[in-house]
């Protein structure tokens, strides 16, 4: 079959500007292999050609656009004449590159008659960006396969204009810690100032040979992604924790206490955020990066989490806390949380005076669900260049708005997959906003990370389509990706980017013409209906999936959902047998997450009556969903490799959803079972129920071996370093055979739950003799 790119007219010479910015050359570079002509560089736009530059260059007349050109802020034009000259003009570097992947492939209005007269693409978001960029520079950042390259030329195409380069060079952090201790693991990624350069306040906190490589690969990242004509960004966790060592020194400079203490042995703190000595060091940090990437664009700001957090403010994992510089004792809440958001504002444009001398245009941007009460204080203190983020601007806090599409029970869904539409009051919100001269960002989710972690591939585009639509008729400019777009290497015949793309820059079209014509260059026209209906069956099924607190977010990794053993009495198995996947797990040894399925510290994730109603769902409308589909694929899968791929992407997901539903039933019979107001007749039905849940799990825990074993196509996301709390290693195969066995082991023991974990001493200590957490 003929590709689109045959159809242009015969184009033997390429310009780009002399000194052109590296998005420019790139593109140009692009159209050369695609065309066979030669690119080369140029003072100005040559006859006979087709010019390949940025607008600012003034290769072409304003009066030779469309009045829509002058109106709007991002777009692209093309224009490719019968006698092959012409010009791609772009308002973005990575908009020009684009545009010579939409020539390639032919889209709707690139017709040759329309080209030969000039096409005009305004962009529906001229600042979009990935966040918590899992593969790129995040916690998968080890994951087999990924080429780094090929990623941020995925990204140009789908229409991102940014990419978050601050990633660590290394797969942990330099992070004080004691013996068994997790809490360093949050440190590995969105990395801080600390991970990357000294001020002359933490000159030797941080090894030089430590901080020059991250630094170096942070360098290289936003170097990669500038010559697709990204514009590189970070998205740290900020103010984050010094080492005690430094509080010995400096102990009037201590702040908030901001680690969890469920989580951490050894407290953490903050640097006193109002002090002149912790402005002045975090401009200088700022102005550190900024010298080695000026290009520096923007600065997210995560917090509260994760090693990190503002002082005095109400969600901080032990309250309110901080030094003594920001408010003094005995004030009201409603005081306290005004001084609180005032001092983050504060902090922010500290920030951001530090970055506008190196860079104007420099954004910081700060996560604003943390902050219920403090909220319109922050809000209050904002405006150009300072701004908010969030997965809806409705959010106050982390109770966020919208339900399940198909489950309204289960609330809280913004951002996730499963957010679709967008509330008419959300315009409101931005409209007061902009008033103020912010221009907030929307989360949303493009693809598993943070929602089917670690599936790779799984397809929605219509869902993740029909979102980008709702914000743009909110009139939402500012998006960011959450987990970029994983790991594009190894997911090539993915649709959700060609929804990404279409909705970027061909809004009115609808998204089945640019499905289709994705579906018609990977099978051909016979089988193209085949391969969209199996998408769209696919994408049905996933938004049948009901969300499940934590699993559905990253805790499937976290409590190494598909490698522990699934038995009654999950401490039945000896702590020796258990250590191949608890070492690895979210689970510390006081944590009920280690004996109990549905809690995770003090968190209930499943109670008895959601996990059966859960279950009953997935059973109904999910996992018959996912077999018919993979039963259906099975014959095109056998000679088809576009096929063969979706259908082991079907496989995992049926693996991922099976042992979620299977962990529901865990926690609807476990419970029903240890429950003393339940019968004999009752025990006997619920471990009746589980029994037969073993079976499935263990027929389930089979297949995902088999597909782990013996599939060629890149399911999961796999660490080629070792595997980590938030990814798996290449020796996952030898845990699902560790798991098989033990769980046949042990599965008739019967359920029991120890609910006095809580009161455990740390590993190699005891109570005193005698005394006894019982009460």
């Amino acid at each position: 079959m003929p590709t689109p790119a045959a159809s242009l007219p015969v184009i033997r010479r390429i310009f780009h500007p002399a000194a052109g910015s590296p998005g420019e050359v790139t593109a140009a570079a692009e159209l050369a292999k695609l065309t066979g002509a030669t690119a080369t560089p140029s003072a100005a736009p040559a006859p006979g050609g087709v010019a390949v530059a940025l607008v600012s260059r003034g290769w072409i007349s304003p009066s030779n656009l469309p009045a829509k050109a002058r109106e709007a802020t991002a777009w692209m034009w093309l224009r490719v004449a019968d006698d092959g000259s012409g010009e791609i003009i772009a308002t973005h570097g990575s908009f020009l590159f684009a545009a010579v992947r939409l020539l390639a492939n032919g889209a709707g209005p690139l017709a040759r008659e329309k080209l030969a007269a000039g096409v005009l693409l305004p962009a529906t978001f001229g600042w979009h960006r990935p966040h918590w960029d899992a593969c790129y520079a995040q916690y998968w950042r080890s994951a087999r396969g990924f080429d780094p390259e090929q990623y941020v030329a995925a990204l140009a195409e789908a229409g991102f204009t940014h990419c978050e380069v601050n990633s660590l060079q290394g797969q942990m952090p330099h992070e004080d810690l004691v013996a068994f201790e997790y809490y360093p693991q949050f440190y590995s990624y969105m990395p801080g100032f600390n991970h990357f350069v000294a001020t002359e306040l933490t000159k030797g906190l941080w090894p030089a040979m430590y901080l020059d490589a991250n630094l170096n690969q942070l360098a290289k990242l936003a170097e990669l992604g500038r010559k697709y004509g990204l514009r590189p960004g970070v998205c740290m966790f900020e103010p984050r924790t010094f080492p005690e060592r430094f509080f010995q020194k400096h102990p009037t400079l201590r702040g908030a206490r901001v680690d969890h203490p469920f989580r951490s042995r050894l407290p953490r703190y903050t640097l006193a955020q109002d002090h002149p000595i912790t402005r002045r060091h975090f401009r200088d940090a700022l102005q550190g990066l900024l010298r080695r990437v000026p290009d520096l664009s923007y600065l997210s700001i995560w917090t509260n989490d994760s090693g990190s957090g503002f002082e005095h403010t109400a969600s901080l994992y032990v309250g309110r806390n901080g030094g003594p510089y920001m408010i003094r004792e005995w004030r009201s809440h409603e005081k306290v949380a005004e001084a609180a958001g005032k001092s983050i504002a504060r902090f922010l444009h500290n920030l951001r005076d530090a970055a506008a001398p190196l860079n104007p245009d420099f954004d910081v941007i700060l996560r604003i669900e943390p902050f219920k009460v403090e909220h319109d204080h922050i809000k209050a203190g904002m405006g150009p260049h300072v701004a908010y983020e969030a997965p809806s601007l409705l959010v106050r806090g982390y109770s966020l708005p919208y339900p399940h599409p198909n489950y309204p029970e289960n609330m809280g869904v913004a951002g996730s997959i499963f957010h679709t539409t967008m509330d008419p009051a959300e315009a409101g919100v931005l409209a007061q906003s902009r008033a103020q001269g912010i221009e907030p960002v929307l989360h949303y989710s493009p693809c598993g990370v943070w929602n089917q972690e670690p599936l790779l591939g799984v397809p929605f585009p219509r869902a993740v389509h029909a979102k980008l639509l709702a914000a743009r008729a909110t009139g939402i400019n500012r998006l960011s990706a959450l987990g970029g777009l994983a790991n594009t290497t190894a997911t090539p015949y993915w649709p959700n980017p060609v929804a990404l793309q279409a909705a970027q820059f061909l809004p009115d079209q609808p998204v089945e013409e640019a499905l289709g014509a994705f579906a018609r260059r990977l099978v051909g026209p016979a089988r193209a209906n085949d391969l969209v209906t199996a998408w769209y069956d696919f994408e049905e099924a996933v938004m049948w999936q009901p969300f499940i607190p934590l699993f559905s977010v990253f805790g499937f990794c976290w409590q190494r959902s598909w490698d522990r053993p699934f038995v009654p009495d999950l401490e039945a198995v000896p702590a020796a047998e258990r250590e191949y996947y608890a070492r690895h797990g979210c689970f510390q040894f006081n944590n009920p997450g280690l004996n109990d399925l549905g809690k995770d510290v003090l968190f209930d994730l499943i109670t008895r009556e959601s996990g059966a109603k859960m279950a009953a769902d997935m059973d109904r409308e999910v996992l018959p969903r996912m077999r018919a589909l993979i039963a259906r694929i099975e014959a095109p899968a056998a000679g088809e490799p576009v096929f063969r791929d979706l259908r082991d992407r079907a496989r995992a997901f049926l693996a991922w959803a099976t042992t979620m539903r299977n962990f529901c039933v865990w926690c609807e019979t476990v419970y029903g079972w240890l429950d003393p107001k339940s019968d004999a007749a009752t025990r006997t039905a619920c471990e009746r129920k589980l029994q037969d849940a073993i079976d499935l799990e263990l027929a389930n825990t089979r297949d995902l071996l088999d597909l782990v074993e013996n599939s060629k196509t890149e399911t999961i996301a796999i660490s080629t370093i070792s595997e980590t709390t938030f990814v798996y290693g290449d020796n996952l195969a030898g845990h699902l055979r560790t798991k098989l066995r033990l769980t046949e082991k042990y599965r008739h023991h019967p359920p029991r739950i120890d609910r006095n974990i809580y009161w455990r001493p740390a590993p190699g200590t005891h109570w005193p003799e005698g005394w006894s957490t019982e009460e």
